[in-house]
């Protein structure tokens, strides 16, 4: 994985997946695309491992959707990944929140999970 082309890749494989199971209102499928230990910081309070995942997109309302942009990649070690990206996330019945998002990867035999998650919201 030298090019950023592969790194880019790898980044969207992952984030497609969170975005399609975000979408669909699927929390559980959102969590398991994260590391058991993963750290979580949403738009409240952070949280540890799959469950807080799970609780946080469960408590979004239906109908929310998430659209990114990928800004910049950086390979940090073997099998670590870093991704800054841009993410609009929409409602139904109210404004779009756009946020910038960090996340880190890591690889565990062949699959990528997030192991932090760290959103930040632009004013």
């Amino acid at each position: 994985m030298n090019s950023t082309a592969a790194q880019e890749a790898i980044l969207r494989g992952v984030m497609d997946r969170w975005k399609s199971a975000v979408d669909a209102h699927e929390p559980q499928q959102v969590a398991s695309y994260f590391t058991e230990d993963a750290i979580f910081q949403g738009l409240r309070p952070y949280t540890v491992g799959r469950q807080g995942v799970a609780e946080y997109y469960d408590s979004q309302p239906l109908g929310l959707t998430a659209d990114y942009q990928v800004l910049e990649t950086r390979q940090l070690a073997e099998g670590i990944l870093l991704g800054y990206l841009g993410v609009d996330f929409s409602f139904t019945d109210r404004p779009t929140i756009r946020v910038t998002l960090s996340v880190v990867l890591r690889r565990f035999a062949d699959q990528w999970h997030i192991a932090h998650y760290h959103v930040s919201k632009l004013d």
